[in-house]
């Protein structure tokens, strides 16, 4: 089996799109759902939401941002 510095120095004469493409496959490979991150997520999502029901959580309006990065 080839090492992953051969693998890269071969892969590393593709063109730019294909490259893209392949990194994509591998992200996509290593994407595995774990339930137990996933609902830290969810517990994080509810606290945050209901902070920002209760008038706890500042927000920033759509325009304020925009100004920022512009």
């Amino acid at each position: 089996m080839p090492s992953s510095q051969e693998i890269y120095q071969q892969l590393s004469q593709l063109p730019a799109l294909e490259k893209l493409q392949l990194a994509e496959l591998l992200l996509a490979d290593l994407d595995v759902p774990d339930a137990e991150i996933d609902s830290h997520w969810r517990q994080e999502a509810a606290k945050r939401w209901q902070a920002y029901r209760d008038g706890k959580l500042k927000t920033v309006g759509y325009d304020a941002v925009m100004r920022k990065y512009k």
